[in-house]
């Protein structure tokens, strides 16, 4: 049997392999968390050495280099690892062995019933504030098959211990702007960039940037303030999830969100207002035409 490549080290067929340094996320414990069965996805061990498990490592690294690797389907400076954290698995971040098994489902967002396939196409719109890759591409059906896997025995439409982002109740104080800008400057301008920005390392992104022209989208599910806080709550920091207060996860999520990123692709008519009505005014917690110290927020990025 011929040695196969390790998930942490990425690869692109017929090229030579690239290392990417990716941190063992696994064994991260959210303090606070009730303890319940969880589902353990399969080990890297187990990928078969023939045409099946070669499209799981290709979907591998789509997964966790995708702004490198499918450069004409995203338009920011995110790949999908960034929400889905420890390459898919870990609990508690929208882990891809809770999401795959419960489609297809019906989505308030675009009020149909979404294929697995489509659920991705709507990350790429969102999230990755780009072109999504048709369902029936190689790079789809190769993210396909890598999230089919990480659901190996899982049961189908059962909602798993782990799946999504556990919810945090907007605290009784609601959020605040000055609040959140302390968290962030404490807690994570180490990373993501005292201005949001990220960080680079020879040109690629290691630390994703939170606003501006390279974050995700007005339309993209953690423009929520109430989505982010619980992502937040449970994931960050990185390596210490739990440690900051519900009202610290909410006040720091308004901070991030209140700062303008790229425009929603839906936009109505060029009006942010009427975007607003459409889309926003019955989706979370969110600022999206609303205004802030005499400022419009949503009007889309300029740097």
């Amino acid at each position: 049997m011929k040695a196969l490549l390790p998930l942490s080290l990425l690869f692109m067929a017929g090229a030579q392999a690239t290392p990417i340094a990716m941190p063992d996320q696994s064994q991260l414990k959210v303090p606070g968390v009730a303890a319940a069965p969880q589902f353990v996805p399969p080990a890297e061990s187990t990928i078969p050495d023939n045409a099946f498990g070669k499209l799981v490592r290709e979907g591998h690294a789509l997964f966790v280099d995708t702004r490198r690797l499918m450069p004409d389907a995203v338009g920011n400076g995110m790949n999908c690892s960034n929400c889905h954290l420890d390459q898919g698995r870990m609990a508690h971040s929208a882990p891809l062995w809770g999401a795959y098994p419960m489609y297809p489902a019906y989505r308030k967002k675009n009020d149909k019933v979404n294929t697995f396939a489509e659920r991705i196409q709507g990350c790429f719109q969102f999230s990755m504030n780009g072109k999504p890759p048709a369902a029936d591409s190689p790079q789809m059906t190769a993210l396909s098959v890598y999230a089919y896997w990480l659901s190996t025995q899982a049961p189908t439409a059962v909602e798993l211990a782990g799946r999504g982002y556990p919810e945090v109740p907007q605290p009784a104080q609601g959020y605040d702007f000055k609040r959140g800008q302390q968290v962030y400057a404490e807690q994570c301008a180490i990373c993501h960039g005292a201005n949001g920005e990220g960080q680079k390392v020879a040109g690629e992104y290691v630390m994703p940037p939170l606003w501006g022209n390279d974050s995700y989208n007005w339309g993209a599910g953690m423009h929520r303030i109430n989505t982010a806080a619980s992502f937040i709550k449970y994931n960050m920091p990185l390596g210490r999830p739990g440690s900051l207060s519900d009202q610290q996860a909410w006040d720091v999520a308004a901070w991030v969100n209140r700062h303008e990123r790229p425009q929603d692709p839906r936009l109505v008519e060029g009006s942010v207002e009427k975007t607003r009505l459409k889309f926003h005014a019955n989706d979370g917690v969110n600022l999206y035409g609303q205004k802030v110290n005499g400022v419009l927020i949503g009007q889309g990025s300029t740097r």
